[in-house]
């Protein structure tokens, strides 16, 4: 049985018809990739499955009870209260439930006549049966659990959504989309708000997500590792694929070139018809045939080759070569109020490096970039660009700065005001504005074309040193690789912040992870990375195996024995004080266990009196249980909580007590 069908619609805009006659089907544990240039329709799609829109022709059908989580790219005020309350409570009936139950035992408090009481007392326990359900099936853990994926700290779980920033609004939002589990999950660029190990998990625990998924994403990494379906916003119409974005490339390829070769030979049998009648056709002798191969051409279906969608098609200009060191980070230290965000860095950027900075928001990546551009101050230190250094600088929100009254091609001709008004067409072209929408002001201009217009704001001069933050923000999956495309080849040296998995791997020759004050240096891509992180969390989860063999320095062997003694008091020292902290917890948790089970075998008591109708006779009794009841049932969650984070905290201190051993 589908989720959802989507039947011969059609959506009509007054600039233009986005598409007709469209019919998409979601069946369970689908995993569908819409991609395609934007404005194409992908968006819409998405709204027109959540009801946001109505089709102007054809329908969409939802099957009954289906739960549908919808994630936009722009994410409204929709959550309320304390963070890890507002996703706990997401959960569809649990706040609906609970304030039914509280209204249900006031009312039991107040009857007195025994037979309502049994009724409502009825009523009462099949609510808290649905609680206790709606509390196996999504645990108040599995809450913490994905908010701490998405890069949110404990410390945070007590703050008021209201408090936070727009792109932490929507880290919330998604995080409650996941807790809440639905059939069929809608996201639209989730990528967005994220850093690199908010997307890593993401990629990780979506990969175990049990319901359908629909998916936009400019990352291709990312939207290779979760679809195994394509729906394709092509020139002539929407196209279905079995398998993610590169097997789709590959098939749309090959396709393309199986017609380019069938339009070659129908060409070539059409000029030979054509020939053949100019040469017979005025001979009597040949005139029959002459008239069949006239027929034959009218008869003819001609091959049609996929019409070209415009692309983002550009490369950066020579540039100058700067000396070796293009960048000297001297004793940079940086700290806003009693957050530290690095201290004392000392790192080099080298000519026609990469570097990727990497780290969770708030760690100083932006912060970095515009150290190195200008724009504020170290608290300490300097940064010293090398001889024959130019810099050009694409801030994340650069299309804040360009100017709403202007028009396109004056705010690309202000850059360079010398150039002739057929190169400043051309550039436009390239950003895939021509004609009359050079003439556009950038007022009016979605997200993805004001970054287009930066990007080629940026393009012609680009310095021989860019800095860029988030480049590929508003961009689609398209332009992304033609902007990947256009920097592989790009001669000069490249320092940038990006989300995007995709962007990050092809192009970084070495990535800087921004964490705890620190910068760590790692050669290599993104995959390179992942994997010596791996290897990291492979070390650090075996126990008592030694990390490396160091060879001894050949010198008296008296000194060597003095060594290991010493060696192995400090083990022993390290040993003890770690047992000393493990000793606490472990009896901690005996005791809430301890507590568990006690508070496990009252409750069960309390339930089987509850379960008698003559309890509710005598309001006295039933009362006093009811509210023992719900007291019992807040103490044993508490205790679960208290169970979880001393299991945690053990866990963790047998880790240091391994390493001890080693």
């Amino acid at each position: 049985m589908s989720l959802v069908s989507i039947i011969k619609a059609a959506v009509f805009f007054p600039e233009k018809d986005l598409f007709q006659d469209v019919g998409i089907q979601i069946d369970p544990g689908d995993r569908i990739g819409l991609v395609g240039p934007n404005g194409a329709g992908k968006t819409t799609i998405l709204r027109l499955i959540t009801g946001e829109m109505e089709p102007d022709k054809g329908e969409v059908r939802i099957s009954k009870g289906i739960r549908i989580g919808y994630l936009p790219q722009d994410v409204q005020e929709g959550l309320k209260g304390t963070l890890l309350e507002a996703v706990v409570n997401s959960v569809p009936d649990l706040v609906s439930l609970r304030d039914e139950a509280e209204r249900t035992q006031d009312l039991l408090e107040q009857e007195d006549d025994p037979r309502e009481q049994a009724i409502i007392a009825h009523k009462l326990a099949e609510l808290h049966q649905s609680l206790q359900f709606l509390d196996q099936q999504y645990p108040r853990h599995q809450a913490e659990k994905i908010l701490v994926g998405l890069g949110f700290s404990q410390d945070d779980f007590p703050s008021p959504i209201s408090s936070l920033s727009g792109g932490w609004k929507t880290r919330a939002a998604l995080a409650s989309l996941l807790h809440q589990k639905p059939d069929l999950l809608l996201m639209d660029e989730p990528t967005n708000h994220l850093d690199i190990p908010s997307v890593r998990w993401l990629e990780q625990y979506l990969k175990e997500f049990k319901g359908a998924i629909m998916l936009v994403s400019h990352d291709r990494r990312f939207l290779n590792s979760q679809v195994k379906r394509i729906i394709g916003f092509e020139p002539e119409g929407l196209r279905f694929h079995t398998g993610n974005y590169d097997q789709y490339i590959r098939a749309r390829e090959e396709e393309e070139r199986a017609l380019e070769a069938r339009a070659a030979n129908q060409e070539q049998k059409l000029k030979e018809a054509q020939r053949f009648i100019e040469r017979f056709k005025s001979k009597s002798s040949k005139a029959r045939q002459a008239q069949s191969k006239i027929k034959l051409v009218k008869k003819m279906e001609f091959v049609e080759t996929h019409r070209k969608e415009k692309t983002l098609n550009f490369s950066f200009p020579p540039v100058p070569q700067s000396g070796r060191v293009v960048a000297t980070f001297k004793g940079i230290s940086k700290a806003f109020g009693p957050k530290v965000l690095y201290r004392d860095i000392e790192m080099n950027v080298l000519r026609q490096e990469r570097v990727a900075i990497v780290g969770p928001n708030g760690a100083g990546k932006t912060t970095l970039l515009k150290i190195i551009a200008g724009e504020i101050a170290p608290d300490e230190g300097s940064v010293v660009l090398g001889h024959g250094v130019t810099m050009g600088y694409f801030a994340q929100h650069q299309s804040e700065a360009l100017d709403p009254n202007k028009k396109i091609i004056e705010e690309i001709y202000q850059v360079i005001p010398d150039a002739p008004l057929s190169f400043i067409r051309s550039l436009c072209g390239a950003f895939l504005f021509s004609g009359e929408q050079v003439e556009k002001p950038v007022g009016v201009l979605s997200g993805g074309e004001k970054a287009r217009v930066s990007l080629a704001k940026l393009l012609v001069k680009p310095g021989n040193f860019m800095v860029m933050d988030e480049p590929t923000n508003h961009l689609d999956l398209i332009s992304s690789e033609k902007l990947i495309d256009a920097l592989l080849r790009y001669e000069g040296t490249l320092l940038f912040v990006s989300h995007n998995q995709s962007f990050v791997n092809r192009l970084a020759t070495k990535i800087w992870e921004i964490k705890e004050g620190r910068i760590a240096e790692y050669p290599g891509n993104l995959d390179e990375y992942y994997d010596h992180l791996k290897r990291l969390e492979e070390l650090q989860k075996r126990p008592q195996q030694h990390r490396e063999n160091r060879p001894q320095e050949a010198g008296d062997q008296g000194q060597k024995r003095e060594n290991k003694k010493e060696q192995k008091r400090e083990r022993a020292e390290r040993r003890k004080a770690v047992q000393g902290i493990i000793g606490p917890i472990t009896s901690c948790l005996e005791r809430i266990e301890k507590d568990m089970e006690e508070c496990e075998t009252r409750k069960k008591e309390v339930e089987k009196l509850l379960a008698d109708p003559d309890v509710f006779k005598d309001k006295n009794r039933a009362v006093p249980l009811l509210t023992e009841y719900n007291l019992l049932r807040d103490r044993a969650e508490d205790l679960m909580d208290k169970w979880e984070k001393s299991h945690t905290e053990l866990d963790t201190a047998k880790q240091k007590l391994a390493l001890t051993e080693e």
